[in-house]
């Protein structure tokens, strides 16, 4: 039997930022995209800078960092437009891409957590693929580069961190805070990070009991 080609998933590697710590409370900012393959292809970047929302307000200790870091604050303000303008034309962005699309970010915790609760409110689609009665734009839970970059680093739990990845991984991008500079950094580490991956030995996929 003639397995079926599998698809090239497009990557879509993203970087928040905000005025706090949870969407539950605080607004994001500002977020960018690089969308890559797994071989360092480029298919287009998105960029945008959000409005406040009314109903949020932010965070103290968020707010005395971002007085430490003034070029990226203004960068991150510039231009801003209402969430309910952008999160629908990144949703359309993503979709016009080949597919299928994969929602990446580092870690998928922060900045996964802020995009799924954006787009399901302001676009009615999710950074989570499933069997959901909405747009579906991502297929699948997403890659955590964060994970991703420590258990192939060989790394302990608890040395993780993105800073331990060596700067070459980054294409030598400084972490700048500006959304576009992290986004196209973490798209040059999936890179590497898939590299590695393809040196491991191959386990085949079987039918899971997990289903």
């Amino acid at each position: 039997m003639t397995e079926e080609p599998v698809p090239n998933p497009i990557f879509i590697v993203t970087d928040i930022e905000a005025d706090g710590p949870t969407p539950l409370h605080s607004s994001m900012l500002s977020f960018a995209s690089v969308a890559v393959d797994a071989a360092g292809n480029r298919y287009g970047e998105f960029e945008a800078n959000l409005l406040p929302r009314p109903d949020k307000k932010p965070d103290d200790v968020t707010m005395a960092w971002w007085q430490t870091q003034p070029e990226a604050w203004v960068h991150a303000i510039h231009e801003a437009e209402p969430a309910e303008i952008v999160m629908p034309r990144f949703a359309d962005w993503v979709d016009s891409l080949p597919g299928p699309h994969v929602f990446a970010a580092a870690p998928m915790i922060f900045d996964g957590l802020w995009m799924d609760h954006y787009l399901d409110l302001f676009a009615g689609t999710r950074v989570l693929g499933g069997p959901f009665k909405t747009r579906q734009i991502f297929r699948g839970g997403g890659v955590c580069l964060y994970t991703m970059a420590g258990t192939l680093r060989g790394a302990p739990y608890l040395n993780w961190g993105m800073q331990r990845a060596p700067a070459e991984w980054y294409g030598h991008i400084v972490h700048s805070h500006k959304a576009i500079d992290d986004a196209r950094g973490f798209a040059n580490v999936l890179v590497k990070l898939f590299e590695l991956s393809a040196a491991l030995p191959r386990i085949d996929a079987t039918e899971s009991m997990y289903q």
